[in-house]
């Protein structure tokens, strides 16, 4: 199980990700600011950095730069608010492996995760999901089942691999939600509904059932 270090001071986003990547497989421990950072990413063995710049005590970018003068040669994405391109240049020329601005989504920063976490020569990529008759090619972006292939939309498309990815599984509408539209959502939102039967009409009504009160789940 990889382990990942979260060092963010907004607590709701710092939740956020740490939901979903343990919902994923992932261990993550959370720190709110730059010294504790520091102190964990160089003397406990993380596999990655989310790392926020505007953190307390020590920016992010004091953090990246001790963290790589003390040899430390963990993957880090920082994850941030400020969006210039002398931002992501100066992360980037730092020592950062990636870059994302807020608000984001989260498949966006899971699959980013993932690709830093993919080990040199390992297993081949996963391209394709697939369960009970439907797959999903993740590079094209095409469902198919055995009467039809479908192109999806960005939405239907992270909707649909959230469910393949979980199957079997309740997923409420707010983890759904959370997952597909990111942290900044509307709780209240009829969109995952919308979405949903949009979704079914394209790979079929009976694959993903209803349970009342309770979210969906691909069968």
């Amino acid at each position: 199980m990889s382990r990942i270090l979260i060092a963010e001071d907004e607590l709701r986003i710092a939740s956020f990700v740490e939901k979903g990547l343990r919902a994923n497989g992932f261990s993550t421990t959370v720190v709110t600011d730059g010294d504790a950072a520091l102190t964990s990413a160089v003397s406990d063995d993380f596999d990655l950095v989310v790392l926020d710049l505007g953190l307390p005590k020590r920016d992010g970018f004091d953090v990246l730069r001790a963290m790589r003068a003390a040899g430390a040669q963990t993957p880090v994405i920082i994850l941030t608010a400020r969006g210039s391109v002398g931002d992501t240049v100066a992360g980037l020329e730092g020592g950062a492996d990636d870059y994302m601005t807020k608000p984001f989504r989260f498949e966006e920063l899971l699959a980013r995760i993932r690709l830093r976490l993919k080990p040199v020569g390992g297993a081949p990529e996963l391209t394709v999901l697939r369960h009970n008759g439907l797959s999903l090619d993740l590079r094209a972006r095409r469902a198919q089942t055995s009467e039809s292939t479908t192109d999806l939309t960005a939405r239907e498309f992270a909707l649909l691999e959230l469910f393949l990815r979980h199957p079997g599984q309740v997923l409420s509408r707010e983890q759904i939600l959370s997952h597909v539209w990111g942290y900044d959502f509307d709780p209240g939102s009829n969109v995952v509904d919308v979405y949903v039967r949009t979704v079914r009409r394209k790979v079929g009504q009976e694959r993903i059932a209803t349970v009342r009160g309770m979210g969906y789940r691909l069968v």
